[in-house]
């Protein structure tokens, strides 16, 4: 063999060595960096959700707020993977539900912020609506200034096995203010306890049971 076909066969080697090695892909970059779901506070879900709202209509203000649980984000201590808010235009006398999701949920709640049907608005003297500016307090704040009362850390520490969960509305038949209730248990009627503090200045109010 001559050297200039030594020479062709080895450049070809060569070659084919290098292109073999470029198309493989290192195994770390291969893999897909997944981000946890986070579950989110009461007050991060309806500010993105009022935002959604304002759209809707200017005059957008809140009546109720509530968490939901998914099983795709694990609940925290005063935050949950998806929440649940109505609003009321008092211009057009109309109702809309918005839901906020940290992921998409196998329970029917979609990722972000998903909009319902707009439903009549009869206001009552029961439950007001109130305006984004009163809610100063999150749920985290709410549940840490409940558990200063030394009876409801007691309570709490009691049933651990509980949920926590929150609403947040101004009924007159329980507050004089908007407030954000924790309460024990899987549902309001059926809670353990209730706690009820202000959402815009902090301050516990009551317990209930």
């Amino acid at each position: 063999m001559n050297l200039q076909k030594l020479y062709i066969l080895s450049a070809t080697a060569a070659f084919a060595l290098l292109a073999g090695c470029s198309s493989e892909v290192p195994k770390d970059a291969a893999k897909k960096v997944v981000k946890p779901v986070v579950a989110v506070s009461g007050q991060t879900a309806l500010f993105e959700m009022y935002k959604t709202a304002r759209s809707w209509n200017k005059d957008a203000t809140i009546l109720h707020l509530e968490n939901l649980d998914i099983p795709e984000a694990k609940a925290e201590p005063g935050k949950y993977g998806a929440w649940k808010a109505t609003f009321v235009s008092f211009e057009k006398k109309r109702r809309r539900e918005f839901t906020y999701s940290v992921a998409e949920s196998s329970t029917g709640v979609h990722k972000g912020v998903f909009p319902g049907e707009e439903m009549a608005y009869i206001s009552n003297t029961q439950n007001r609506i109130f305006n984004i500016a009163d809610v100063k307090i999150d749920t985290m704040e709410a549940l840490e200034v409940a558990k200063q009362q030394k009876d409801i850390a007691d309570f709490a520490a009691k049933h651990a096995d509980l949920p926590v969960q929150f609403v947040l509305e101004w009924n007159m038949q329980l507050c004089p203010v908007a407030a954000w209730r924790a309460y024990w248990g899987q549902s309001v009627s059926t809670s353990e306890g209730s706690v009820f503090v202000d959402a815009e200045s902090g301050k516990f109010i009551k317990k209930l049971r």
